[in-house]
């Protein structure tokens, strides 16, 4: 016999009960993890031991439960239990409701301090000064490629990358009343603009476009006119009292933004291996033939598998381009550690970013 819905309630009322209690439970034992580290003197943070932690409950999941929500579930208990002895403070390009705050929210879970900034280059520099322990940057688009003020940063940067993290992003065009009819001007970050030009080109082509700081920023001026429009999220919608007059207007249906998490390594000293790794790092050649093959060798020598190959210009007029690479593994591993030692020989400049766990 089917149970009745009244009975249904009443077990899940029960489970909910016997979860809260397990949850404290589990809340107390990392209590005490975190005063021996405290007495250690060793981080309260270990992003591999979290990810590997969240790797082995989605492999033994058997129930209805999607990977992807027991993540984001374990996340959120990890980030109120690390709560419990030192809440994190976060800085990622703001104000509320950017892709950045997602970003920092997906990473560390709610349970954190949070530091909207002005400016990619403000996270930097709060995160490098202190006033904030880790920052959130955009590092690269599925659509637009790398994000170019991020790599140019991390040239002169003290910040190594501990982590990532990829989000999904879905544009909307949002506007004080619900309507396309009589927008004047778009304000949304450059790379959302660009995401967005073939939509932007068919429905709305003589508008004019103008850049902000943030998409969120974006949203929150054309809160101030009736006839502006703001690329953003649905939740900076929110934020800034807007409608959405058009869902997802992203050129790419799967447009996804990949972020780095920072910090200074006295904060937290590189992650160790959680098998699941990626190295990342910076280099220069001296401009001669053969020299970006060259490169490549270690790497094949050692059966090293590179996932990313980026150049950017040199500033400094000494070299032609900056190359930021980014290999399968961790800088523990004796084939990585070999083919890194081996490269680093044939750069005039070489620096590694981080090595840390992937995101999936």
């Amino acid at each position: 016999m089917a149970k009745t819905l009244p009975e249904l309630r009443i077990q899940i009322d029960a489970l909910d009960q016997e979860l809260l209690s397990l949850l404290n439970r589990r809340a107390g034992l990392a209590h005490e993890v975190g005063e021996i580290k405290l007495a250690e003197g060793s981080p309260i943070f270990r992003p591999e031991r979290e990810a590997q932690v969240i790797n082995g409950l989605q492999a033994d999941n058997a129930g209805p439960l999607k990977r992807d929500s027991v993540a984001s579930i374990w996340r959120e208990i990890m980030s109120a239990c690390r709560a419990l002895e030192a809440p994190q403070r976060v800085a990622y390009l703001g104000p509320a409701g950017t892709f950045s705050e997602q970003a920092a929210l997906q990473f560390f879970g709610s349970s954190i301090e949070r530091m909207p900034c002005g400016s990619i280059d403000e996270v930097f520099r709060a995160t490098a000064a202190g006033s904030a322990q880790y920052g959130v940057v955009p590092m690269e688009n599925s659509t637009e490629g790398m994000v170019s003020r991020s790599l140019d940063l991390f040239l002169t940067s003290p910040l190594h990358v501990i982590g990532e993290t990829s989000l999904l992003v879905r544009h909307n065009l949002l506007r004080l009343s619900d309507s396309l009819e009589g927008i004047e001007a778009v304000y949304a970050h450059p790379q959302a603009l660009a995401q967005c030009q073939n939509w932007l080109n068919t429905h709305l082509p003589h508008a004019e476009r103008h850049a902000a700081a943030s998409n969120a920023e974006g949203a929150r001026v054309a809160s101030t006119h009736p006839t502006w429009a703001g690329i953003a999220s649905e939740r900076a919608g929110a934020e800034f009292g807007l409608h959405v007059v058009a869902h997802a207007i992203q050129d790419d249906a799967y447009n996804r933004t990949r972020f780095a998490v920072v910090c200074l390594p006295q904060t937290l000293p590189a992650p160790e291996a959680s098998g699941h790794d990626c190295v990342s790092l910076i280099v220069s050649v001296p401009n001669r033939p053969g020299a970006v093959h060259d490169l490549l060798v270690p790497l094949k020598k050692h059966g090293v598998s590179m996932t990313r190959f980026e150049s950017r210009p040199a500033r400094s007029g000494q070299w032609e381009y900056y190359f930021y690479i980014d290999i399968q593994g961790h800088t523990s591993q004796p084939q990585v550690a070999a083919a890194l030692q081996e490269l680093q020989g044939l750069c005039a400049f070489y620096k590694v970013l981080g090595a840390y766990p992937v995101s999936d």
